[in-house]
C-alpha cells in the first residue's frame, strides 16, 4: 500500500515539474519578447523621444527625470504642431494608430499596424501587415493583408474601389481618392443646403444633406415631384466622378396638362443645362421652373 502510494506521489511530482518547467519555459518566452519590443521603439525613436523610452526602461538615472520629462513636453507640442498641419494640408484627421509586433529578428520585422480616422464626415479604419526586411546598407518595407473599412452611406459606389485597393495594397491612392471623394461629397451637401435654405417651399432634403437626393416639388402642384439625383462615383482606379440625373415623378392627371414630349424630354434637357452652366446653375434653373416664380 505505501509502495502504491509513493509511486503516485512521484508521479504527482513529475507532473508538477514538467508544468513548471512549461510555465518557466513561457515567462521566459515573454522576458524576451518585451526585450525585443522595447528595442524596436527605442530603435525607431530619436532625440528627447528616445532619452524619455530610455528613462522609462531604466537606461538612465532618476536624476534626470526633469530634463528629460521637459525635452519630452517639447518634443510631443512639436509633433501636435506637426500633424495639426499636416491635417490642414490632406484634409485627413487620424485619431488612433495601434501597432503590434508579430515577428522580430535580427533582419526581419514584421508588424501589425491599425490605424482608423476620419475625412470630413467619412470614417475610415486601415489595417496591414508591414514588413521591414534588412539588406546591407538598406531596409526594405512591403505592406500586405490590407483591409480597408469605411462607415459611408455612399459605401456602394466605393466598394469597388476599395476592392482594387486592398488587391494593390497601394495606401497613397486610397488615401488621395478618400480626400477627393469627400471633397465631391462636401461640394453636394453644400449646393443642396444652400438651396434648401434658398428656396424652402420648393426644396426638400428627405435623407438629410448628406443624401445622394433632392427633391423639388410646388405647393399647388399636387403629386408632381422632380428628383435630383447626384450621386459620385468612384472608378477601380481611383477616379471620382459626379453623376447628376433629373428624374420625374408626375401622376397621369398632371400629364394632360403637359405636353409628353417635354416632360419626357426633362432629363435630356438638364443634362444639356449642365454642360453649358454647370451643376448649380443647372439644377437652380430647374428649380425656378418648378417655382413657376423667380421670387419663391
Amino acid at each position: 500500500m505505501m509502495e502504491k502510494m509513493s509511486e503516485e506521489n512521484i508521479e504527482d511530482v513529475r507532473v508538477l515539474e514538467a508544468q513548471i518547467e512549461h510555465l518557466q519555459a513561457e515567462v521566459a518566452a515573454l522576458q524576451r519578447q518585451q526585450q525585443d519590443n522595447h528595442k524596436d521603439i527605442t530603435f525607431h525613436l530619436r532625440g528627447h523621444m528616445q532619452d524619455a523610452m530610455s528613462y522609462v526602461c531604466g537606461q538612465k538615472q532618476a536624476g534626470e527625470k526633469e530634463k528629460v520629462l521637459s525635452k519630452l513636453t517639447e518634443e510631443v507640442e512639436e509633433l501636435e504642431e506637426d500633424l495639426k498641419l499636416q491635417t490642414q494640408m490632406n484634409g485627413i484627421s487620424l485619431n488612433s494608430c495601434t501597432t503590434k509586433t508579430l515577428q522580430s529578428s535580427g533582419r526581419q520585422l514584421v508588424q501589425q499596424l491599425c490605424v482608423s480616422g476620419h475625412c470630413s464626415e467619412l470614417v475610415f479604419q486601415v489595417e496591414f501587415l508591414l514588413s521591414e526586411v534588412k539588406k546591407s546598407q538598406r531596409s526594405e518595407r512591403t505592406i500586405r493583408d490590407l483591409n480597408v473599412v469605411m462607415d459611408t452611406s455612399d459605401l456602394q459606389n466605393f466598394s469597388s474601389f476599395l476592392s482594387g485597393v486592398e488587391e494593390s495594397t497601394d495606401l497613397l491612392l486610397f488615401f488621395r481618392t478618400l480626400r477627393t471623394f469627400s471633397d465631391r461629397c462636401d461640394d453636394r451637401r453644400r449646393t443642396f443646403q444652400h438651396f434648401q435654405e434658398k428656396y424652402p417651399s420648393v426644396v426638400s432634403l428627405p435623407g438629410g444633406c448628406r443624401s445622394a437626393v433632392m427633391t423639388l416639388s410646388h405647393p399647388e402642384l399636387s403629386g408632381c415631384v422632380l428628383f435630383v439625383h447626384w450621386s459620385i462615383e468612384v472608378s477601380r482606379e481611383g477616379r471620382v466622378t459626379p453623376k447628376i440625373e433629373l428624374l420625374t415623378k408626375i401622376p397621369e392627371k398632371a400629364l394632360r396638362l403637359f405636353p409628353s414630349q417635354a416632360v419626357s424630354g426633362a432629363a435630356e434637357a438638364f443634362q444639356s443645362l449642365l454642360r453649358i452652366l454647370g451643376p448649380e446653375a443647372a439644377v437652380e434653373s430647374v428649380i425656378m421652373a418648378v417655382s413657376l416664380s423667380q421670387d419663391t
